[in-house]
């Protein structure tokens, strides 16, 4: 489960900003409260966290901060623990570029997350492809200890606790994490292979920004989850009966079936809606994450979605008879109909905003203050957004005139 989220000096974001999942003190829908069993620790955490802003606030950075942190650990390890390792090795990490003193510094990611029996805090600054510094701190549950594993500063490195024993070869590149040295060596090792786990396994990171997405589609490989994805679509009000894909020359095709008044035919994935085709691309993931406790985070969410297929998608990861496993989502979007204290408590709404200095700021509803007042739960959360009253106007200052544009 993903506690928390920091990330600093990256594109759009100069500042330190924070992403956090654990719940705050209010009693605002507390069915979407996550409680950690028993023994552990005494927090409380969210299924779901939105992002809105204006375009080119920075929403999409917070996501792909993310997944760029997570491509610098997986991607060395993608060749021996699966198969998809399309991505590069090394990954360049891009600083804040409207101000002189970011450009040479370290971009800095900071995370919190939780396995069945610990709580870890890794922390990565990469500069340029570089690391220049890195550390992980483990908190088991049943001691509540804070022990730190290990701390790396350029080319210095220090070993602790349960990792002391561990030997690490002096010629290691510096543009290698350490945590990706300790995944490929000592994957065997409890607490190294607790920790790659949750990161190549337990998160995925999406972004339909991009076209390419759309166009990667994961089809479920046994029968059960194939009927739970079938079951979906007619839910969503899909009239997709099956699907089946097909290989000739290498080059694969899913064509989906429909039955009309008794009358069958089959559809090629391209023939039927982008909505549809964005949900074949979205679905596995949905139902993957359910089931196994993971943690999706989606870049434009609702684009090519209807408001309700949105709302449904969210009520999955809100519902506890449904999302038994503390799955979690995590995404940007523009929707105002899902904008409002019916689908969501203040803090799981999250605003990005442009500051003086043109970096990406975020902040929680929850925190966020109007004349030193908290905003009310039972307040108009969607117009009050689209009035500019919270600070992220989605709107243009003033709108331009066409005498303005052609003068």
């Amino acid at each position: 489960m993903l506690s928390q989220f920091t990330v600093k000096n990256y594109r759009s974001i100069k500042d330190e900003i924070t992403l956090d999942m654990q719940a705050t003190p209010n009693s605002e829908h507390p069915e979407h409260v996550f409680k950690l069993e028993e023994g552990k620790f005494n927090e409380k955490y969210l299924p779901l966290s939105v992002i809105y802003g204006p375009n080119g606030a920075g929403k999409s950075n917070i996501i792909e901060a993310f997944g760029a942190m997570l491509n610098k650990i997986v991607s060395p390890m993608k060749t021996i623990f699966r198969d998809d390792h399309n991505e590069r090795t090394h990954i360049k990490v891009t600083p804040f570029k409207l101000a002189k003193d970011t450009l040479n510094n370290p971009t800095e990611f900071e995370v919190y997350f939780t396995t069945s029996d610990s709580e870890y805090r890794y922390v990565l600054h990469v500069r340029r492809e570089d690391v220049v510094f890195e550390s992980l701190d483990r908190k088991k549950f049943s001691t509540n200890r804070i022990s730190r594993l290990f701390v790396r500063k350029d080319v210095e490195i220090k070993l602790f606790n349960e990792f002391s024993k561990f030997k690490i070869t002096k010629d290691i590149s510096s543009n290698l994490p350490l945590l990706s040295y300790l995944g490929i060596t000592y994957n065997t090792n409890i607490i190294v292979n607790d920790v790659i786990s949750w990161l190549l396994f337990n998160v995925a990171v999406l972004n339909f920004g991009s076209p390419i997405r759309e166009r990667t589609i994961k089809i479920p490989q046994n029968k059960e989850r194939k009927l739970q994805f079938l079951n979906l679509l007619q839910n969503l009000d899909i009239d997709i009966v099956d699907f089946r894909m097909e290989e000739v020359d290498g080059r694969k095709d899913l064509y989906t079936k429909h039955i009309v008044d008794g009358f069958e035919t089959e559809l090629t994935l391209q023939e039927e809606s982008q909505g549809t085709a964005k949900l074949f691309s979205l679905l596995y993931y949905i139902i993957t994450g359910l089931e196994e406790g993971r943690v999706l985070m989606v870049d434009e969410l609702d684009a090519k979605l209807h408001p309700k297929i949105l709302e449904y998608i969210i009520q999955l990861f809100s519902n506890p008879k449904i999302n038994k496993n503390g799955a979690q989502l995590i995404f940007t979007s523009h929707d105002l109909y899902t904008m409002n204290s019916t689908v969501f408590r203040r803090d799981e709404i999250w605003f990005v905003a442009k500051g003086n200095d043109q970096g990406s700021v975020l902040y929680s509803l929850a925190e966020f203050k109007q004349d030193g007042k908290s905003i009310r739960k039972d307040a108009s959360f969607d117009k009050d957004y689209v009035l500019g009253k919270y600070g992220a106007d989605p709107y243009l200052v003033r709108m331009l005139e066409w005498e303005d544009i052609n003068g």
